[in-house]
Parts: structure tokens; sequence; C-alpha cells
């Protein structure tokens, strides 16, 4: 597996936060520009990348305030895990993004950059969009 991390502060309680992350409804709010198609419900999201693939992904584990685990509902081009952890601080929570795909050599280069993009992204939209 090929890991891809970002992490971000924001000034919210880690309820909060947890609240916003759980339900996969918010998420086309931290998404980049090149993703349409989106329809959501608090479980499963459908979208497509633009030039790349369609995807269907689900909640596949909740940890109230501790973690959400995200994975394709169904074939996706290469198996995927998509990670938030969050960090308890008081005032503030730390949320960390993480993706990991199992790439073979060819996709690695293809997909590292936007990958690594994508979790970057989604991390800054969640700062500014709690803020």
């Amino acid at each position: 597996m090929t890991d891809f991390e970002s992490r971000v502060t924001v000034n919210k309680p880690v309820g909060e936060v947890y609240s916003f992350l759980a339900d996969l409804n918010n998420h086309q709010q931290l998404m980049p520009e090149n993703i349409y198609n989106w329809t959501s419900t608090a479980d499963e999201a459908r979208f497509t990348i633009q030039n790349m693939a369609k995807l269907v992904l689900k909640v596949n584990n909740r940890v109230e305030n501790k973690e959400i685990s995200i994975v394709p509902a169904e074939a996706a081009p290469f198996d995927l895990e998509l990670k938030w952890v969050l960090e308890d601080n008081g005032t503030t929570t730390t949320a960390v993004y993480k993706i990991a795909a199992d790439l073979n050599m060819m996709m690695k280069m293809l997909v590292s950059g936007p990958l690594q993009k994508l979790a970057d992204s989604e991390t800054t939209s969640l700062a500014q969009i709690l803020s």
C-alpha cells in the first residue's frame, strides 16, 4: 500500500468536526473542482473524477470523535481506504486525512500527485469550512 497523508488543525471541538465528517453528504464541500456528478447519503457517495474514474464510496467504520473509515462500495481502479483520524485538543481538533492505495508502479507514477493533492485539498477545505 502507498500512503498519502495531510494534517490540519481545526478551530472547533472534536465533536463538531466528527459530526461534519461522519456524514458523507458534507464531503462534497471538501472535494476539489475536478469532481462532478456527486450524489450522496450519510453513508455513501457516488461521483466522477474528471478524466479518471467513477467512484462509489461507503463508510466502513465510525468511531465516535476519533475515526471515520471510507472504502469503495463498488469496483474501483485500485484498492483504497480513506480515513479521517481526529485528535481532541480541547477547543481545537487535529484532523489527519489518510489515503492508503494499492498501486502498481505504473499507477503509482500516474496517481501519486493527484492523490496527495486530494488529501491536501480536503484538509485545507475542512479548516476553511469549519473556521
